[in-house]
């Protein structure tokens, strides 16, 4: 496995130099579109790409992505996020403006099991997921010369539950010293606390060896086989102070039948884990996910 090299990179700025996106959400009102269309057209962008979704016409939250042409957007972004505050304003938006060629700082957690941090290598590899990956932290070494050959630095920091704050206070150091935008806990088998979590919110993407909300917590495969279930899944979601119950972003499943004991539905389930947290981390990447809640919409 090689990382993504310089020319991979080069090619990806220059073929994305111009182009960015518009991401919102706000209540429901006529006039949204055509504001933001507008205003596109009158900054010479060029619309790309536009998707759209309102959770209830009369009452509801409105939801807008965006990808646009811009000749010069590098040294016009600044003035074009100033100029469009006055609309977010009138509409009490949420929203960003973006540039694709702006790659994403992100950081990886792992413990043992590598199957889900070597998905995302691969995809990283590939350039099938665009991001800045400038660390990986470990609460075990296992997986130390996997990262290291790919030119990443590799962090062990030892984790338990009686030295779980002084574990979080050197990740939320080195997190900050690489000014982290999003961390992926790629089997990361720790419970996370409510105070890192607050310090990341809707900023860290789990992976959860289930289809939620069935079998959450500990030990998933194990339930499900004493439950005698014909289908085991995986679920991708951002990290909540209520374990395993934040926002889904995606899912999917595989059948399974009595003859497939516990270690077969562990096999069978880590490569539904890796595809599944991959796509997550792709559409988050993309700016294609909007938290609504404790739901998601999801422009795929």
């Amino acid at each position: 496995m090689k990382p993504l090299n310089k020319e991979q990179l080069k090619k990806f700025r220059n073929k994305y130099e111009n182009r960015g996106r518009i991401v919102l959400k706000c209540a429901d009102r006529p006039g949204i579109v055509a504001a933001v269309s507008k205003f596109l057209f009158q900054h010479k962008a060029n619309i790309i790409e536009s998707s759209q979704y309102s959770s209830d016409p009369e009452s509801g939250t409105f939801f807008l992505r965006i990808e646009f042409e811009c000749p010069d957007l590098n040294g016009k972004l600044p003035s074009i996020r100033d100029a469009f505050k006055p609309i977010g304003s009138e509409y009490n938006m949420e929203w960003k403006i973006v540039r694709v060629a702006e790659l994403t700082k992100t950081a990886i957690f792992v413990s043992k099991e590598p199957h889900c941090l070597l998905e995302l290598l691969w995809a990283w590899q590939s350039g099938d997921i665009m991001a800045d990956i400038c660390l990986v932290l470990s609460n075990h070494e296992d997986c130390r010369d996997i990262v290291e050959s790919l030119g990443i630095p590799f962090y062990h920091i030892p984790a338990a539950k009686e030295i779980r704050q002084e574990a979080e206070a050197r990740q939320l150091h080195l997190l900050n010293e690489y000014s982290i935008e999003l961390i992926i806990l790629a089997r990361y088998m720790q419970i996370l606390t409510e105070e890192f979590v607050a310090a990341n919110p809707n900023r860290i993407i789990n992976i959860h060896h289930s289809f939620l909300p069935a079998f959450i917590g500990a030990r998933p495969y194990e339930r499900a086989h004493q439950r005698g279930v014909k289908l085991i899944g995986a679920t991708s979601h951002y990290v909540t102070n209520e374990l395993d119950e934040g926002p889904i972003i995606e899912q999917d499943i595989e059948r399974v039948s009595h003859h497939d004991h516990v270690d077969e539905l562990k096999r069978i389930g880590r490569s539904i884990e890796r595809s599944v947290l991959a796509r997550a981390v792709k559409w988050h990447l993309e700016d294609r996910v909007l938290v609504d809640g404790n739901k998601t919409v999801v422009f795929s």
